[in-house]
């Protein structure tokens, strides 16, 4: 049986009020709407946010545009724009359990895990920092004495950014301070169920430093907020972290204009075990890999392919160490994995699972929504006998369940991992080092780990193949990605052979 941690009632709760950041100036919105966040844990409101209109956008829009072509940060060295990331990591860092208690609140994370994401993200930040002094151009003296080329890279401009709701604070910070690092200025939207911390994030740039207008921050739906985001003709670029389905959306808005567009999309990842894998690692890894976040992650090892040979004691092994996992209050340190976001998101979950049962698919463990007096959660599930062509293995589940398939030559493993529309990540584990590396040669994904799972670095680049995205967050390159490239050819000396009559 699952451990269970029951929410406790939130005592003397005070519900948390923001307002939206348009050029330097915390205020209402132009309708004076608000949105209210329900605590998917709790089931009670804990943040009123204003609910940003078409008008507020394109004001946010305008500011971030009159900043950047002021020059007011775009004209700042390097260093001193470095300077202010660092500010801004110390300040996050101070402010670090606040940022998390907003997080596990408002999405339902474990604040254990959402401690760890904090720190992880002021890594990010920091090392942001040391890129913005490290962006450089390129020079060419091997065009003839008479010619220098010399390669600029200048900041694109205005970034619209939009973050979801399952990494609300760690997925801002792997786009924001890169976007900053680069000179840019930008009009942020968070997920309208987990604004908070971002909110939070707009006072500690204004307090690290940051101009008025460079950062701008408004909370709003779609159609209300995005669709401008990516459409007016003012936003240079769009990054843009969600569901494919919304990814397309988002460029095809984009290309109205032939906005820059970095898509970080959905993921179906597979895990390839092999009979010599360390399996003691590996269970590990699978329960890790399934249940972190309740399973709400893009890149989840979501499926699990496994030899035929080890499949049965593998299911046994891993249903075995499921139980042990603490499902409940994501206030409690305890708990390992928390409400899921919406009950309208529960639902669906429940919806795939009962699709599988019925096309053939077997509960080797879990498969139901728990009742814990308030909130939803999901127990820890897996499901075994599931064939290539089920939906739960080709579709994005985005819940604690985990889908078992089997192989039996590393062939077929290889065409079950690259069957489907996403490319994000995936894993392979075996002793042999020519398995592991055949295998991260020919999944088409961005990110393949071996022998390990959902390990990661500020310095490693983040994003998928195929319908999970295109671009790159994270790694040295990723500030390069708010940038053009300016080419400056230069004549010296008299020009002689034109062909001009003299």
């Amino acid at each position: 049986m699952t451990i269970l941690v029951a929410p406790k009632t939130l005592a003397n709760l005070k519900v948390r009020e923001f307002k939206m950041l348009i050029d330097g100036e915390w205020i209402t919105g132009a309708e004076g709407r608000t949105l209210e966040r329900v605590a998917p844990s709790h089931g009670v409101v804990v943040s009123r946010y204003q609910a940003a209109t078409k008008v507020d956008v394109e004001r946010a829009i305008g500011a971030a545009r009159k900043a950047f072509d002021s020059g007011i940060w775009s004209g700042q060295t390097g260093a001193q724009r470095s300077s202010v990331l660092l500010k801004a990591a110390d300040l996050i860092s101070e402010r670090a359990e606040e940022l998390a208690y907003l997080d596990a609140i408002e999405a339902g994370k474990p604040i254990s895990q959402v401690r760890a994401e904090i720190a992880g993200s002021v890594d990010i930040w920091r090392y942001a920092a040391a890129l913005a002094r490290d962006l450089h151009g390129e020079s060419y003296n091997t065009l003839g004495d008479g010619t220098l080329g010399v390669v600029l890279r200048e900041a694109i401009g205005v970034v619209s950014i939009i973050t979801p709701w399952n990494f609300p604070f760690l997925i801002v910070g792997q786009k924001l301070p890169f976007a900053l690092a680069a000179g840019c200025t930008c009009v942020v939207k968070p997920s309208e169920l987990t604004s908070g911390s971002t909110l939070v994030l707009g006072e500690i740039l204004i307090d690290a430093g940051v101009p008025a207008g460079v950062v701008n921050i408004l909370v709003g739906t779609g159609p209300d907020v995005g669709a401008t985001m990516t459409t007016h003709p003012d936003v240079d670029m769009v990054s843009f972290t969600g569901s494919t389905g919304v990814g397309k959306l988002t460029m095809a808005n984009a290309a109205q204009t032939l906005k820059k567009v970095s898509l970080e999309l959905g993921g179906k990842n597979p895990q390839i075990v092999f009979p010599d894998a360390d399996l003691d690692a590996f269970i590990d890894a699978a329960v890790f890999g399934a249940y972190f976040n309740a399973g709400e992650c893009c890149n989840a090892g979501s499926r699990l392919i496994l030899h035929k040979s080890i499949a049965d004691d593998v299911i046994a092994r891993i249903a075995s160490l499921s139980k042990k996992v603490k499902v409940g209050d994501p206030l409690d340190p305890a708990t390992q994995v928390g409400a899921i976001i919406t009950p309208q998101h529960l639902e669906k979950i429940s919806n795939y699972v009962s699709g599988a049962k019925a096309a053939g698919a077997r509960v080797a463990y879990g498969g139901e929504t728990v009742d814990l007096g308030m909130g939803q959660f999901m127990e820890p599930t897996i499901l075994s006998n599931v064939t290539p062509d089920m939906a739960v293995a080709r579709e994005e589940v985005f819940g604690p369940v985990l889908s078992v398939l089997t192989f039996e030559t590393l062939d077929e493993a290889i065409s079950i991992a690259n069957a489907i529309d996403y490319g994000l990540s995936a894993g392979v584990w075996s002793r042999d080092f020519d398995t592991c590396l055949t295998v991260g040669r020919k999944v088409r994904a961005g990110t393949i780990w071996m022998n390990t799972f959902m390990d990661g670095a500020s310095e490693l680049p983040f994003g998928g193949y195929k319908q999970s995205g295109q671009g790159r967050e994270l790694g040295r390159h990723a500030v390069e990605d708010y940038t053009e490239t300016k080419t400056l050819n230069m004549h010296i000396g008299a020009r002689t052979g034109w062909w001009m009559p003299r």
